[in-house]
């Protein structure tokens, strides 16, 4: 890089943080009052609101008609909410559209004698997962009775607090055969309503049972479909299919069970994962972390030339990611609490509009952060900093105002950067950066959340703590089941190909095809 812009990146890269500085002790201000004076507001207005039924004049005939004859609101009268349904829908669709996405992303930076065997161990994840999620992973995972259980202490009023669970089971929702208790004649056969996010006093949302399973299906596919990056050009292909059944079932249920089931034990004790930092990115990254400490390198890495083959594919990619992003968090807010219903409401809009902050924001921290570091910023670092920004604002999505959110990108972008080249140091063979942005990249959004949180609790110290010990009960426990099942994998049929096939590339070896004919 020329001595003439080196110094304007500088005063740019001062400026971002000074921005930085000033929005957070702006938002960490804001967010101390707030809560205050929503107090105080409201106190205010139960003192001075006249009760409707002493002081409201009795309403005419003609008024009283309209009025006993107008519809309640779906969500409220436990009927189907066709807007926060068509969201939810299209939310689905977008998450499932993540996968050929993650493909190109993948597949675009590893060499192109493996760009099928990416593609084929990030899409096999699609059959496998939807057969496991429909036979038993939605009961393991979001079933209201409970297999494993212990107590919950008590309130402060002596009263019992609900048990703390984790693992679900229902038989009835095995094949998911439990969601219809109507006639199949009935137009609303398997039409169900699932309810809010709520332990206790929950309300419908007006959602069917089956659309949020299929919603949640489709984070079920693609989180086992992360970790393969960090395994990338090595790994054998039946060895992999194996492993991603076992993984779902032994790790990947029970860990979202104790953070998103209304009963798991990390849910109860108050940790916040908007749309899956904890379950989905830390989870992954993990596991990633296991699989690269106990397989063998690539051969030849460190020194030998990993170059990807199509940084256009990967641009794609990351595309396509973001674009299916806003599915992923704002459709999240199925999950939302009753207070905060219908699910199309602001908590989605919310969603909606920190994703596209944060992850905007993040391209730019990183892509500044190369520049001063390579002297050049490259288009795998754009993408690889729109990835970055999209993991860290997920578990905060639904939680943090935008101006947080901006915050939370910048942040992200630099501190994933970081966490990217923690590989060359250490020397670990993270093929496609896992580690370094869904691992590093998950935990800081877990993080932050607790911090620049402003519903449904104000962000603080003691959140931020809660946080930590849900980063910390994913992570250990995902390490180790992962390094467990890697193992005893390993040690039977294998999990990675042997030099000789690695050298002649997994398409052909794996596979019996190519990506590329030139005749």
């Amino acid at each position: 890089m020329s001595s003439l812009c080196r110094p304007y990146l500088k005063a740019i890269w001062i400026m971002v943080l000074a921005t930085m500085v000033g929005l957070i002790t702006n938002l960490n201000a804001d967010a101390q009052e707030a809560a205050p004076e929503s107090a105080e507001a409201a106190a205010v207005s139960a003192e001075v609101a006249p009760s409707a039924e002493v002081t409201a004049p009795a309403p005419s005939t003609e008024e009283a008609t309209p009025a006993a004859e107008a519809a309640p609101v779906p969500h409220l009268a436990g009927t189907i909410d066709t807007g926060s349904t068509t969201w939810l829908l299209v939310s689905a669709a977008l998450v499932c559209f993540m996968m050929p996405g993650l493909a190109l992303f993948y597949g675009g930076m590893v060499r192109a004698k493996n760009v099928l065997n990416m593609f084929m161990c990030v899409m096999v994840c699609v059959p496998i997962i939807t057969i496991q999620w429909v036979a038993c992973g939605y009961s393991l995972t979001f079933a209201v009775p409970s297999a494993i259980t212990v107590d919950g202490g008590k309130n402060e009023d002596g009263s019992d607090k609900p048990a703390l669970s984790y693992l679900g089971w229902d038989s009835s929702l095995v094949f998911l055969k439990g969601f219809s208790d109507v006639d199949p004649a009935s137009p609303n056969y398997f039409g169900k309503i699932v309810t809010s996010g709520d332990t206790t006093g929950a309300s419908p949302t007006g959602v069917p049972e089956l659309l949020f399973a299929m919603f949640q299906m489709m984070f079920a596919i693609i989180t086992p479909a992360l970790i393969v990056g960090a395994i990338a050009e090595r790994v054998k292909f039946s060895a992999w299919c194996i492993f991603v059944v076992l993984w779902a079932t032994l790790v990947y249920d029970p860990v979202a069970h104790w953070v998103w089931n209304v009963n798991g034990w990390l849910f109860q004790k108050g940790v916040l994962d908007f749309a899956g930092g904890t379950v989905v990115h830390v989870l992954a990254g993990a596991s990633a972390l296991a699989l690269i400490l106990i397989l063998p390198k690539r051969h030849g890495f460190p020194k030998g030339p990993f170059l990807p083959h199509s940084i256009g594919w990967t641009l794609m990619g990351a595309g396509f990611l973001m674009v299916g992003w806003f599915g992923f968090n704002a459709g999240s807010a199925i999950a939302v609490g009753k207070d905060f219903l219908p699910v199309s409401g602001a908590v989605a809009v919310m969603a909606f509009a920190t994703t596209a902050i944060a992850g905007g924001a993040a391209t730019g921290s990183w892509m500044i952060a190369e520049w001063l570091h390579a002297g050049k910023p490259t288009a795998i670092g754009v993408a690889s900093g729109m990835v970055a920004g999209l993991v860290v604002i997920t578990p905060c999505a639904g939680h943090v105002s935008p101006g947080s959110a901006l915050v939370i990108g910048l942040i992200g972008g630099v501190v994933c950067f970081l966490g990217v080249q923690l590989k060359q140091v250490l020397k670990y063979d993270d093929s496609l950066d896992v580690v370094g942005v869904h691992g590093v990249g998950g935990a800081l959004g877990a993080v932050l959340v607790g911090y620049f949180t402003i519903r449904p609790v104000v962000g603080g110290m003691d959140q931020v703590m809660l946080q930590l010990t849900g980063i910390g009960a994913a992570a250990v426990y995902g390490f180790v089941l992962t390094a467990v099942l890697g193992l005893i994998i390993h040690k039977t049929i294998g999990f990675t190909v042997t030099d000789q096939a690695e050298e002649e590339g997994l398409d052909v070896t794996e596979h019996g095809e190519t990506a590329y004919r030139m005749n």
